[in-house]
């Protein structure tokens, strides 16, 4: 390759490799951010769905103590009701894919089905009937507890799977990003090392030029 050639390819690289860092770089932090934004949502996500896991855990608990202590826990167990439906409302805006979907419904109908058990538990503790509440709350009430619990579980687990998966791929962002910049920055040593080949070339091209003038005006000279 001449001395030209060799200008002319450092001075190319000279302009693009600053741009192709620049595009390398910003290419990444696009995907690191999309990464990130997914990883976000996925852990809003199962942080919904462990609430509504403890809030169908809380629900029943306070339902069993106020049967056992004659009402008196009830304030409590319909905080905890309102509460439990608070979070269904935000999972409702918040959950929107298929299986998030079916999920909820499921355990909307579920917690429909425990809520109307309930008002006849509470109406026969009200009338005095303690054992036809117990009865109730120690059998179809218990199951569909167990199947609110199991449906909560379920979605907890799938937003765990969720959140694992979207952590894997802002993982794989991450690295195909270190790797990019990597590659950019091994093509910058070349430009470096070609511009210092070049360097040279053209320092040692001045030698020889001053010393061929240096003969050419010595003593034999004209």
């Amino acid at each position: 390759m001449t001395i030209r050639a060799k200008l002319y390819a450092a001075i190319m690289l000279t302009v693009l490799g600053p741009l192709a860092t620049t595009a390398v770089a910003l290419y990444a932090m696009g995907q690191l951010g999309d990464r990130f934004d997914e990883v976000r949502d996925r852990g809003r996500h199962e942080a919904i769905a462990l609430e509504l896991k403890f809030g169908v855990t809380d629900v029943n608990g306070w339902q069993t103590a106020y049967g056992y202590d004659d009402g008196a826990s009830r304030p409590v167990f319909d905080r905890s009701v309102a509460a439990f439906r608070r979070d269904l409302r935000r999972a409702d805006r918040t959950l929107t894919d298929q299986r998030e979907r079916e999920l909820l419904r499921e355990l909307r109908r579920e917690f429909a089905e425990f809520m109307q058990l309930d008002r006849t538990a509470y109406e026969a503790l009200q009338r005095g009937d303690r054992q036809l509440t117990k009865r109730i709350f120690l059998g179809p009430e218990l199951a569909q507890f167990s199947a609110m619990a199991d449906t909560a579980q379920l979605l907890a687990y799938y937003e765990r799977r969720q959140a694992a998966a979207t952590e894997r791929r802002f993982d794989e962002a991450r690295d195909d990003g270190r790797k990019r910049l990597i590659a950019v920055a091994l093509g910058a040593a070349i430009v470096i090392v070609l511009l210092l080949v070049t360097a040279w070339d053209v320092a040692r091209m001045a030698l020889e030029g001053e010393r061929h003038a240096r003969r050419s005006s010595g003593p034999n000279a004209g």
